[in-house]
């Protein structure tokens, strides 16, 4: 079955870090392009950040350029998002899916996605 997990979210005061990771299986992870997308409260499901096959490019929304950082691990099957100098605008539910790709690079638009986790919560507030 696949399967998507993501984790390691909460609540953190502004300024604040936390790593999120996206735990893959059911599928060939390495074929694929992994991206994190957030829900505010209210608002529509935004792209945060990419990143492609064998990691050969990046990818970042430029309200989270310089202070997040997407990175995989494919001899785990996980994908991780750094994400530091948090914001209140951070806020929201944090989604990783997967993008089954036949040219390198990835791209930011949800239709073009495969599979897709249950999300995490991410809380900034002082």
């Amino acid at each position: 079955q696949v399967q998507l997990v993501e984790s390691g979210g909460g609540s953190v005061q502004p300024g604040g870090s936390l790593r999120l990771s996206c735990a893959a299986s059911g599928f060939t992870f390495d074929y694929y392009a992994i991206g994190w997308f957030r829900q505010a409260p209210g608002k529509e499901r935004e792209g945060v950040s990419c990143i492609s096959r064998r990691s050969s490019s990046t990818y970042y929304a430029d309200s989270v350029k310089g202070r997040f950082t997407i990175s995989r691990d494919d001899a785990k099957n996980t994908v991780y998002l750094q994400m530091n100098s948090l914001k209140p605008e951070d806020t929201g539910v944090y989604y990783c899916a997967a993008d089954r790709r036949v040219w390198s690079g990835c791209v930011l638009t949800e239709v073009e996605y495969d599979h897709w986790g249950q999300g995490t919560q991410v809380t900034v507030s002082s």
